[in-house]
C-alpha cells in the first residue's frame, strides 16, 4: 500500500453534515493550503454507520462519485471512513458476505483512501482486537483502494472512552497492532478525544502500546459535542508534533461543522507538513472573504472563550453585524450565532 505522507481533512464529527457544494470547494481550499487528503466520514451518514449494509439513494450515490472524481482531478487523495456498527460482534458467514458487497460498491468510486471506524461503539468484548483485525484483512483482501486506514474502539488514552463504552479489552492495542495487516494504518486522537496539545512524546507512547507508526485523527477545531457547538476556534492548529517518519504517517484535522470558519484552524497543519507549498496568512481572507476575515480575527478570542454565553446583547448586535457581510463564511456565523448549530448534550466529545 501507498506509503504518502497523508495531510488534511476528515469530515468526521457528529452533528449537521456540511453540503455537496462545500465539500467539492474544499478540494481548492486543501489545495491552496498545501494539503492532500479529504476522508468523508460524516456521523450522519446513516449508510456509512448504523445502516451500513445499504446503499446509498441514487442521488447520493451520484454525489459520492461527483467527490471522487472532483478530488482525482485536483490531484487530491479522497476517500470514505465505513464505520460498519458493531460487526464485530458477530461476525459470521451472512456479515462477511454483506461486508463484502458494500466494499465492492465503494470500489466503484476508485478512491485512493478506505478507513475502517470502529470509533465510538461498545467495546467491551474479551476478543475485540481479534475481532476487528479479521474484518479488517478481509476488507484488505477486497477493496481496490491504495491506502486502508483503521479507528481503534479506543483511540485515545482518554479514560471518558471507558466509561462511554465499557472497559477496554486487557492488551487491546498490543495485540490489534500486531494483527492488522502490515501496510493498515492506525489513527490515534492524542492523550484526549480532544487533545489541547500533543507532544513528541506521546505520538512515542502511541507507537509504542500499537507497536506501529500512527495517523493522527486530529479533534481539532471539531465543534460538535455539547460544550463545543457553543464555541468557534479560529487560531491555527498549534502545540503538535513536528513530522517523524518512524513515528508519523499522516495527519487528518476533524473540521468544524462550519466547513469555511475552519479554515484558518488548518493553517496550522499545513505549515507542519506543506514546507514551502505551505499556506500564507493572506490565504483566509482570499478563501473567506476579507471582510469576514477581519471580522473574525476581531471575534476569535470572544468566540473561542465566552462563545454563545456571551451577553445577549453582543450576540444579537454580532449577528446583525455578520448579516451585512458578503460570502458564506459571514452565512456560517450568522447560523451559529441563532443557535442553530447546537447538538445533543450526550456528544461524546464533552
Amino acid at each position: 500500500m501507498s506509503s504518502e505522507f497523508l495531510s488534511g481533512v476528515v469530515e468526521g464529527f457528529y452533528g449537521r453534515p456540511w453540503g455537496q457544494q462545500l465539500r467539492l470547494d474544499y478540494a481548492d481550499i486543501l489545495c491552496q493550503l498545501g494539503l492532500n487528503s479529504f476522508l468523508y466520514a460524516p456521523k450522519a451518514d446513516p449508510f456509512l454507520r448504523r445502516q451500513w449494509q445499504n446503499d446509498w439513494p441514487a442521488a447520493e450515490w451520484r454525489q459520492l462519485l461527483e467527490l471522487s472524481r472532483h478530488y482525482a482531478a485536483a490531484g487530491l487523495r479522497f476517500g470514505i471512513g465505513l464505520s460498519p456498527f458493531q460487526l464485530y460482534a458477530g461476525y459470521g458467514t451472512l456479515e462477511q458476505r454483506r461486508l463484502r458487497g458494500k466494499i465492492q460498491r465503494l470500489n466503484e468510486l476508485e478512491a485512493p483512501l478506505l478507513a475502517v471506524l470502529f470509533d465510538d461503539m461498545p467495546g467491551d468484548q474479551a476478543d475485540l482486537a481479534g475481532r476487528q483485525a479479521e474484518i479488517v484483512a478481509d476488507i484488505e483482501h477486497w477493496t481496490t483502494a491504495a491506502r486502508l486506514l483503521v479507528c481503534p474502539t479506543y483511540y485515545s488514552f482518554d479514560p471518558v472512552l471507558e466509561r462511554h463504552f465499557g472497559p477496554r479489552p486487557a492488551s487491546y492495542w498490543a495485540e490489534l497492532g500486531h494483527l492488522l495487516p502490515a501496510g493498515v494504518d492506525v489513527f490515534w486522537t492524542g492523550n484526549e478525544v480532544c487533545s489541547k496539545s500533543i507532544l513528541a512524546r506521546d505520538v512515542a507512547r502511541a507507537r509504542a502500546a500499537l507497536g506501529r507508526p500512527l495517523v493522527l485523527w486530529d479533534n481539532y477545531p471539531v465543534n460538535d459535542g455539547a460544550l463545543r457547538s457553543r464555541h468557534l476556534y479560529l487560531e491555527p492548529l498549534a502545540q503538535r508534533p513536528e513530522y517523524a517518519a518512524d513515528a508519523l504517517r499522516g495527519h487528518f484535522c476533524n473540521p468544524m461543522i462550519q466547513g469555511l470558519c475552519s479554515v484558518p484552524a488548518l493553517l496550522g497543519l499545513a505549515r507542519l507538513y506543506a514546507g514551502e507549498r505551505a499556506a500564507g496568512d493572506d490565504v483566509p481572507g482570499a478563501i473567506l472573504g476579507a471582510a469576514a476575515w477581519q471580522q473574525l480575527q476581531r471575534d476569535s478570542a470572544l468566540f473561542r472563550d465566552q462563545g454563545l454565553d456571551m451577553p445577549e446583547k453582543r450576540r444579537s448586535d454580532l449577528e446583525a453585524l455578520y448579516r451585512t457581510l458578503p460570502g458564506p463564511a459571514a452565512v456560517e456565523v450568522v447560523r451559529w450565532l441563532r443557535g442553530e448549530d447546537a447538538f445533543d448534550p450526550a456528544c461524546l466529545t464533552d
